[in-house]
């Protein structure tokens, strides 16, 4: 690869770690951000180990662990009974995998400053109107110019020029659930663990940030109505504490110190059947966007920069690079799509499915913790840094 010239279009966290191991394997890299800084906004994310991982391989783990919380336990409880339905102790049962709660900011911001020690050009303010996937492929600017490449990685998201470039416009649909999401100051001080308070048709999830000084909440809802689909769309907090008012203890004492919460509708959008046409390929939400319901949208990005990049360090020419790695990431993407387009109703039960559900939650983790643990071992565990 060395000397093949590559822009990465977007710079999150699959277009940033993605031209950071491409840089690694000695390609000519530069990466295209529509905004004037590189920044983020939302809030906090969920690190699992196979996200872990890849950050270990491109020489973060250490900036990483210290920017991060260790996750150690998921707690889920009722909304309105004291008390836990079950606790999973990831610190006894998950071994020595890692589980993290990072702020979004920290970790693009770690990327970030990786990605210029590198000496990868970053330009800022260049936003894309279309992109034709040729040899070369050419980048057509909103400004007028137009730019070519050897390949193209669009790691631009969810409403992606380069997917649709690859596979046409997209057809997303409500799945019927809002999210809102917020930051406050840690004044319960809430222990280094993940809280999911679950409700009929509703759950809210809080975990901390930031050494323990935030607390990052995500509460969703079902309804009819929908929301635009966005990252940064604004809410009265009014609506968030009235969606939630029946939640007592720790919820409500959490939900009173929001002021600016996001709110966004949730979509559930197919995974790409193209991921690569001539010299364009797709990495992270671009390629297969992902409900929040698993905690892998950053995850899936880190996979996919890491095989994009280590399948075309290893094959003779870059096209068959790019099939090499749609092979090794579309039938995985599918699977842990798939896992989180169906875990979200079990948070959601009403009766009568609700007492005997968390009935069993319980008791699978006062009979069999270990296991209840280790049941997404395919997902968690999976190391793509091991190879194929």
């Amino acid at each position: 690869m060395f000397g093949t010239r590559i822009i990465v279009v977007g710079a999150g966290i699959g277009g940033l770690a993605a031209a950071l191991a491409l840089k690694a394997r000695g390609a000519d890299v530069t990466v295209l951000e529509q905004a004037n800084a590189i920044e983020e906004v939302g809030a906090g994310i969920q690190v699992s180990p196979n996200g872990a991982a890849v950050l270990g391989a491109l020489g973060l783990g250490a900036d990483f662990e210290r920017a991060s919380v260790r996750g150690r336990a998921v707690v889920l409880s009722d909304y309105r009974r004291p008390g836990e339905v079950v606790r999973l102790d990831l610190m006894r049962h998950a071994g020595d995998q890692r589980y993290a709660f990072v702020h979004r900011a920290d970790l693009i911001d770690l990327l970030a400053e990786a990605v210029r020690r590198a000496g990868v050009n970053v330009r800022l303010l260049q936003k894309v109107d279309r992109i034709d996937p040729g040899s070369p492929p050419v980048l057509h600017m909103c400004n007028g110019a137009h730019l070519t490449a050897d390949l193209v990685v669009g790691a631009d998201g969810l409403h992606s020029r380069a997917r649709a470039a690859l596979n046409g416009a997209g057809k997303p649909f409500f799945t019927g659930q809002v999210a809102w999401r917020a930051t406050v100051p840690n004044m319960v001080n809430l222990p280094d663990e993940a809280h999911v308070f679950m409700a009929p048709g509703r759950h809210l999830v809080c975990y901390p940030l930031r050494g323990g000084s935030l607390v990052n909440l995500v509460a969703v809802q079902e309804r009819a109505d929908w929301t635009a689909e966005s990252w940064s769309q604004s809410d009265d907090p009014a609506n968030l504490r009235a969606a939630f008012a029946d939640f007592g203890g720790l919820p409500a004492a959490l939900l009173a110190q929001v002021s600016a919460p996001g709110l966004w509708g949730l979509f559930r959008h197919p995974v790409a059947e193209t991921w690569h046409r001539g010299r364009v390929t797709l990495v992270g939400d671009a390629a297969h966007p992902t409900l929040p319901f698993m905690a892998q949208g950053a995850n899936m990005a880190l996979e996919d920069a890491w095989v994009l990049a280590d399948e075309l360090g290893k094959a003779p020419g870059i096209e068959l690079g790019l099939a090499a790695y749609q092979a090794r990431r579309q039938a995985r993407a599918r699977r842990v799509i798939a896992a989180a387009n169906s875990n979200a109703w079990k948070y959601h039960l009403r009766s009568p499915l609700r007492g005997p559900a968390h009935l069993a939650l319980s008791l699978g983790g006062r009979l069999a913790p270990a296991r209840m643990v280790r049941q997404f071992d395919w997902l968690y565990r999976h190391d793509v840094t091991m190879g194929a």
